[in-house]
């Protein structure tokens, strides 16, 4: 079992723009067709047994797929922690869980809900700053964008240094992405 943060980035470090847009990405069409994703991402979430996401992630999920109107578009069959000190409108028939607070004590509550399989940290690159800050990031995959952002999310606001990460695999999608994975 692992906790992992599996996102994308742009080459210089962002997730998304300073408007919260992915737009940046999604101009590569549906990432799933890119030629090797569909290799890696459906194993990736078949060992996926819980996720976490911060509010950013959440809302924008809710407004880019029309969650409340349609909310049998929830894209997660496991149970998905949503941290926010906000309150936010739930996604009917979604297993969601509205926490805040530290997340060691929540960790420990999705890794046993997970049932041995892997804890996705979806995002926000903040919010696995603080999973990192309490040791319980396992790996980190980045699939890499060929673009430069100016300003935006940035993919994890913090200082690690020391230990360094561990690179311990590289893969090409097309010739369009790099996905890296570290060792954290």
């Amino acid at each position: 079992m692992k906790t992992q943060y599996y996102t994308a980035t742009s080459i210089n470090g962002y997730l998304a723009d300073e408007d919260h847009s992915l737009d940046w990405l999604f101009q590569f069409g549906d990432i799933e067709e890119i030629e090797g994703v569909q290799d890696d991402y459906p194993p990736f979430i078949d060992q996926v047994g819980a996720l976490a996401m911060g509010s950013t992630t959440y809302e924008w999920l809710i407004e880019h797929e029309n969650l409340l109107e349609e909310p049998e578009k929830w894209p997660y069959e496991v149970p998905a922690w949503v941290f926010s000190s906000r309150e936010l409108p739930a996604v009917d028939g979604a297993d969601i869980r509205f926490v805040r607070g530290d997340v060691a004590p929540i960790h420990a509550d999705m890794v046993e809900a997970a049932g041995g399989k892997n804890v996705w940290l979806v995002g926000g690159g903040d919010l696995v700053g603080q999973f990192h800050d309490h040791g319980l990031l396992d790996e980190i995959i980045l699939t890499v964008a060929p673009v430069m952002l100016a300003s935006g999310a940035p993919l994890l606001p913090r200082t690690i240094t020391t230990p360094p990460l561990k690179l311990v695999n590289v893969q090409q999608y097309g010739d369009i992405f790099a996905a890296l994975t570290y060792e954290v």
